[in-house]
């Protein structure tokens, strides 16, 4: 069986892949188009869901899997070369501690004005402040999954009460509370920190609207970790600048990457990253399970057996 792999040397090492699967023919390029000469044959790609385009597919008439990389495969479900009959999973499950990281990078520096501490460095002024800490803080996760029981966890080591708001379980680990979607607005109003993590569809799209942002206690924070669109991005703007809102942790965007007179990009109080959060120094080790586990499975027709099954 052929597979090409997608491989830019960070998310998935094609060698790695060769020696966990021996049996298996493995193509690997670094991006779509170069993987355009090679991809007839293929039967299985291998990619980040957001690095898979139409071309590329369309030049791929034996396809029957596609093993995403990232837990998120809406962009694969925007595809129009993309057949129905093509099993598709997901990378879900080991993004937990990057993605985790980067909320306490959000949180620590923006209650602690780390910003203000770096451009005093800068100037040489050695200026003094009370400094918040998480502890006794109330953290709202939206979104129970992987990544907010491992983040989850962490809060409780930073002594914080963490709530989830989920309409598809009862209880999680490591939460203190679990609330169903329709009390979004009452949670937000507990939360020092709303941090999202729901996957992007139809009903999460402005999920965190004006009225949830309006709902959150004064100086509360948004951290967004999730998909740009789940949070309606001009009433974020809105109150960011009227003061309802402390500040903002933003790894993902309506428009990606911002436009440059977003006035997002200047805010003292916001943190923009360039969708780092499922990045990390370790990636490739962390999916390579997955990746072998699935692929063995979907050779040996076992795919009952396969894990992170999208369709």
């Amino acid at each position: 069986m052929s597979v090409l792999i997608l491989e830019d040397g960070i998310h998935i090492v094609a060698d790695d892949v060769r020696r966990a699967c021996p049996a298996l023919s493995i193509l690997a390029a670094p991006n779509a188009a170069a993987g355009l000469p090679l991809a007839r044959d293929a039967e299985v790609l291998v990619a980040l869901a957001h690095d898979v385009t139409d071309e590329l597919l369309a030049a791929m008439p034996r396809l029957r899997y596609v093993c995403s990389l990232t837990a998120g495969v809406d962009h694969l479900h925007g595809l129009k070369a993309l057949q129905p009959d093509v099993r598709i999973t997901s990378g879900r499950g080991i993004h937990g501690p990057q993605m985790s990281e980067l909320a306490f990078l959000y949180m620590i520096s923006l209650s602690r004005d780390f910003s203000a501490m770096q451009a005093n460095q800068r100037a040489h002024v050695w200026q003094r402040w009370p400094q918040k800490l998480l502890l006794g803080k109330t953290a709202v996760l939206v979104g129970i999954g992987p990544i907010a029981e491992d983040m989850a966890a962490r809060c409780k080591a930073f002594g914080m009460t963490v709530i989830g708001i989920s309409d598809a379980r009862a209880s999680a680990p490591g939460f203190d509370r679990l609330m169903p979607r329709a009390q979004l607005q009452e949670a937000a109003n507990l939360a020092d920190f709303l941090i999202v993590l729901v996957p992007l569809s139809e009903r999460t799209r402005h999920m965190i609207d004006d009225g949830v942002l309006s709902a959150m206690k004064r100086g509360g924070m948004v951290i967004n970790l999730a998909r740009g669109p789940v949070v309606d991005e001009k009433a974020l703007v809105k109150r960011l600048q009227d003061g309802t809102l402390g500040g903002a942790g933003l790894d993902v965007f309506e428009e990606e990457p911002p436009a440059d007179e977003s006035p997002l990009w200047d805010m003292k109080n916001v943190i923009i990253t360039p969708r780092i959060g499922g990045m990390s120094d370790v990636f490739a080790k962390q999916i390579l399970p997955i990746v072998s586990h699935n692929l063995t499975c979907f050779t040996e027709g076992r795919a009952a057996d396969m894990i992170n099954i999208v369709r």
